[in-house]
């Protein structure tokens, strides 16, 4: 009973952590955006500031609700994985992503849980679902799906828990903008292809617990746990880089900086704007929720 319990927790916390690893990566792999006219609004984006052009890109991608996703994720040692999917952003974040671990830590604790190093997710605005495959399914009485709601990962983890939930349900493709607006350094650097589509870079410098101070809904004690969380993680900035199309659509994200496990690396992409999202839930009979899986370990613990 002792190994089966620790398998089963070990599943579910090692699925809590890598799926809310999201709210720094929710990104994609195309190149086409959504309609618009041609040249001459190119022209007319190119000649504004930075800024200017920024808020209107803002605007814009803010306002088409969805896209198709894929995108590569680097953070030091503990994880390093890709993902693929269509995420919505009309209410907060939803979606369906296949997440798979290539390597690092986080990714090894997942297999060894029971996992296959792949996971099947599904988001909404206040909860989340993983499928983990077999491996799992066999630790939890035959279900496939455990469900995670934010509030309740927020009272696991305290203050901590707090800044997570705060960050998934934030981790929209515009955050990318604001972040370079709200950062008082972005610099426009010129005309890049990307994927056979030309687009504008843009690239500035955030200060990562300012940028969380100004854009979130955080107290003061969950900004003062979260400040101590960056410092213990060795992570104070990042630089940021845009690239964003004729249509005033974000094309492509990356985000890169230093934490004490390595370097965080992220390379996005985005295509299909206004494409459907998946919205269905997964069976309540498939389904466990992850605060009784704690109930159940907390129970079963000491069984021998």
């Amino acid at each position: 009973m002792r190994t089966s319990t620790a398998r089963r927790m070990g599943t579910a916390l090692a699925a809590a952590a890598a799926l809310t690893s999201m709210a720094a990566c929710s990104g994609s792999d195309g190149s086409d955006g959504a309609g618009g006219s041609g040249k001459g609004k190119a022209d007319a984006v190119a000649k504004a500031s930075p800024v200017a052009a920024l808020k209107q890109v803002q605007q814009k991608t803010g306002g088409a609700r969805s896209a198709k996703v894929e995108g590569t994720t680097e953070m030091g040692s503990a994880v390093s994985m890709k993902q693929t999917g269509a995420i919505g952003w009309a209410d907060g974040l939803s979606g369906a992503l296949t997440i798979t671990y290539t390597g690092g830590t986080m990714g090894e604790a997942l297999k060894k849980a029971g996992g296959d190093g792949s996971v099947e997710a599904r988001y909404f605005k206040d909860e989340y679902y993983a499928n983990l495959g077999a491996g799992m399914a066999a630790s939890t009485g035959g279900k496939n799906w455990i469900r995670y709601s934010y509030k309740d990962l927020a009272e696991l983890g305290g203050a901590s828990g707090d800044v997570m939930k705060d960050q998934v349900q934030n981790s929209t493709p515009d955050q990318g903008v604001k972040a370079l607006l709200a950062s008082g350094d972005v610099k426009k650097v010129g005309q890049e292809d990307v994927r056979g589509v030309s687009a504008t870079h843009y690239s500035g410098t955030i200060d990562v617990a300012e940028l969380t101070a100004k854009n979130s809904d955080l107290d003061a004690r969950q900004l003062a746990a979260f400040k101590e969380q960056l410092a213990l993680a060795g992570v104070t900035t990042q630089t940021v880089d845009i690239w964003v199309d004729e249509n005033d659509l974000l094309v492509k994200k990356t985000e890169r900086g230093e934490m004490k496990t390595g370097t965080f690396n992220s390379t996005l992409f985005y295509s299909d704007y206004g494409t459907e999202v998946p919205s269905d839930r997964p069976e309540t009979s498939d389904t466990v929720d992850f605060k009784e899986l704690l109930k159940q370990g907390g129970t079963q613990g000491g069984a021998s």
